[in-house]
């Protein structure tokens, strides 16, 4: 029964080799490589919960097998459980030390933990192994990005992209570090990845405009699911500038744009192309220090001066009526205000001020 699993579970018939493998450990408790088995065909399945057991009973039954051990870890660390997962790790990196993939697991642990300094250790002995383990680097760019060390955390992304320089994944993390900064001339073309990057995103069924000159209509839209949303609002109040073509709304904007406009869920069969609200900044080439000005609303119902406003859709309607307005960022505000301290001027007037403690 256990070689009919196997010779299942070669054929990529995972489902009926877990249930060969029930049946076997259930004869035999104590046979170690059917419990292992048995785990890895459930971990196969996603079926984590029910493959804890089988794997601590190999990884008790075989503990000089580095394997049983680190998918131990593996199943505890899905499961939410990164102490126990890291014993299971220390017991691998003791039948097996200098192994980068069981350093760079534990960092991951680590980090999940919120050990950050200890994983960054892990990290730098994996690649001091292997220089070039993208998941390391990428681990270890997360850490130093978080700490506001932005040249370690870049040099660690420029060299995962060497060995994958196709990866959307992580031009969008570079991308999104040079941002952060203000590097618009680095950021905006590496934060086009997230496009091509499954996720909760509207995308209309029109070719993706690329800023090349169009015969036909234009449309720009905002990228949120929600089209009413308060994100999808300040977008369009912040964004919808310096272009001609068709803008998409909602029904809290709809009476307040003074151009063409198009509800989300009309047909778009006279449209030639489409761009995301986001993508303006390098589709259009624009300058964080001189940046296009917004056209002027029409028939708001009412607006009033904030003097503590936080970025929402409310704060940016008053400031572009040009009403006094105070907005309060925080140190991880969107990246188009620029970093800390040199927050660009997307409306004549607005006060920025730094949120303290945030």
């Amino acid at each position: 029964m256990a070689r009919d699993a196997m010779q299942s579970a070669a054929a990529g018939d995972v489902a009926t080799a877990e249930k060969l493998l029930t049946r076997v450990v259930a004869a035999r408790p104590g046979f170690a490589q059917a419990q292992h088995l048995l785990g890895q065909a459930r971990l196969k399945l996603g079926r984590f919960a029910d493959a804890r057991m089988p794997l601590q009973s190999a990884a008790k039954l075989l503990p000089k097998e580095v394997s049983a051990q680190v998918n131990l870890a593996g199943c505890l660390s899905v499961l939410g459980e990164h102490d126990a997962a890291l014993v299971a790790l220390a017991r691998a990196a003791e039948l097996k030390p200098g192994d980068a993939a069981i350093a760079h697991n534990r960092g991951r642990m680590l980090a999940k933990l919120g050990r950050s300094d200890e994983a960054e250790q892990a990290y730098d002995e994996a690649l001091s192994i292997d220089h070039r383990l993208m998941p390391s680097l990428v681990g270890r760019a997360e850490l130093l990005a978080a700490r506001g060390e932005w040249m370690g955390a870049l040099a660690d992304l420029d060299m995962a992209l060497v060995s994958r320089p196709d990866d959307a994944a992580l031009k969008l993390k570079r991308g999104e570090i040079l941002l952060r900064q203000g590097d618009w001339l680095r950021g905006l073309a590496d934060h086009e990845a997230r496009l091509d990057l499954p996720g909760e995103r509207y995308t209309p069924e029109l070719p993706r405009w690329q800023g090349e000159p169009l015969a036909g209509r234009l449309l720009v839209y905002p990228e949120q699911v929600d089209i009413d949303s308060d994100a999808a609002i300040r977008d369009t109040l912040m964004l919808a500038r310096g272009i001609e073509a068709t803008l998409q709304c909602g029904a809290i904007l709809e009476g307040w744009l003074d151009g063409p406009i198009v509800r989300r869920g009309e047909p778009l069969h006279d449209f030639s192309a489409a761009a995301p609200l986001r993508s303006l900044p390098f589709l259009l080439n624009w300058s964080p220090h001189d940046l296009p000005q917004a056209p002027p609303l029409r028939g708001v119902a009412a607006a009033a001066p904030l003097s503590d406003g936080l970025d929402t859709w409310q704060t940016h309607l008053a400031a572009r009526l040009g009403l006094p307005t105070t907005l309060r960022l925080s140190a991880t505000a969107d990246w188009l205000w620029g970093p800390p301290g040199q927050r660009f001027t997307w409306y004549p007037g607005l006060t920025v001020e730094e949120a303290d403690g945030v």
